[in-house]
């Protein structure tokens, strides 16, 4: 396939995966554990040996999200925190890192007990601070994510990557590698949590990891690690998100459209304070959106309504097509309100954090009116 190919032209076609065997236009599932030699004890296909390593609906998953980043390796694992920590353990005891505040929770508390147990001196900073602070410090590891969950913060990643010597990783789940190509703006490594936008259905769990450099220290320590410590997506997994990815542009792209509208109405809203997402023109990170986001700016939003804990819960309890659940980049549109579920990590408790699906748009903004009357 050439290289040249657009990312809808990519993903439609699962980066070229088809049923070599059958002819069919779907790649197969293959879910063997092991793989057979002949008589003589060489292997059928030398590239299977063994599933924990070996496998085809593994690699093609993987290409579709290679070819999609722009990236030397792509790697992936059972879920983002798989992923995530991966990257951690290969740093050495008595390193350095540089933390993103303000990120998904779940990254900040592993990373926290993480940094503790190993003896790693741990930064956290603020997102419009980042520049400055990794310019003086020496440090090994940078992680970011932008735009973050649930403040919706931008990291300008060229620039950061500017001012650090060190390995930056960013966390791109809330843009996806259709919004925003990580490695190309200078990241080293692009993470996402493939569980969500990637894959868009709630059915699968899955973490991926793209490095600009295949060769790296850190990229083949992270391979080695993965096959020797069974991090591996299983083969229906992998399977089911190279289905999912087929219309990973599409779904991108309608679910972008709708939380524009969405967050544009609702910051118009008598009943809501303010609006955290980079495509309103005041949100702090617009410009930095604009710059590194191509296509729309995500699905993503958080809303906060006026009033306190009670009017958010209020709200979020009226709410009919948006589902009250946690996750989000799924097809279906869902609410979460954050303080409930983090209420010691200095969330507002009238924050409402909002995924945008792909429905109609005047079927969302009418349960929001509804739910905000």
């Amino acid at each position: 396939m050439s290289k040249t190919q657009k990312p809808a032209t990519i993903a439609a076609h699962a980066a070229g995966a088809i049923d070599a065997q059958s002819g069919g236009v779907v790649p197969a599932l293959q879910p063997a554990t092991t793989f057979i030699r002949d008589a003589d004890y060489d292997l059928v296909r030398p590239d299977n040996i063994y599933s924990r390593d070996n496998s085809d609906n593994l690699r093609q998953a993987e290409a579709v999200l290679q070819r999609l980043e722009n990236a030397d390796e792509t790697l992936l694992f059972p879920s983002g925190m798989a992923a995530i920590s991966a990257v951690f353990r290969t740093l050495p005891n008595g390193a350095s890192v540089i933390l993103q505040s303000g990120i998904y929770w779940g990254t900040t508390a592993w990373v926290r007990t993480f940094c503790a147990r190993r003896d790693i001196t741990l930064h956290e900073v603020d997102a419009d601070d980042l520049c400055a602070f990794c310019k003086t410090q020496n440090v090994d590891l940078v992680f970011v994510e932008t735009p973050s969950n649930p403040w919706l913060k931008a990291v300008d990643i060229g620039a950061l990557k500017a001012n650090t010597s060190a390995l930056l990783v960013v966390d791109g789940t809330a843009a996806t590698p259709i919004l925003t190509r990580a490695l190309a703006h200078g990241a080293d490594i692009a993470m996402h949590s493939a569980t969500k936008a990637i894959n868009g259905h709630s059915d699968v769990l899955a973490g991926v990891l793209s490095f600009a450099d295949k060769d790296s220290r850190t990229c083949v320590d992270i391979k080695a690690d993965r096959k020797m410590a069974g991090a591996i997506l299983g083969p229906f997994e992998a399977w089911m998100l190279t289905r999912a990815m087929r219309t990973l542009p599409l779904r991108v792209e309608r679910m972008s459209q709708n939380a524009q509208v969405l967050a544009e109405f609702l910051m118009a809203h008598p009943q809501v304070d303010d609006v955290f997402y980079p495509g309103l023109p005041h949100h702090p990170g617009h410009a930095i959106a604009l710059k590194q986001m191509t296509g729309g700016f995500g699905s993503l939003l958080s809303v906060l309504v006026k009033g306190g804990r009670e009017d958010a819960l209020r709200v979020v309890g009226k709410l009919e097509l948006f589902l009250r659940a946690t996750s989000l980049g799924g097809v279906e549109s869902l609410v979460e309100h954050r303080y409930t579920v983090e209420p010691d990590t200095g969330i507002p408790e009238n924050l409402i954090r909002v995924s945008v699906g792909i429905e109609d748009i005047d079927d969302l903004i009418g349960d929001w009116v509804q739910a905000l009357g």
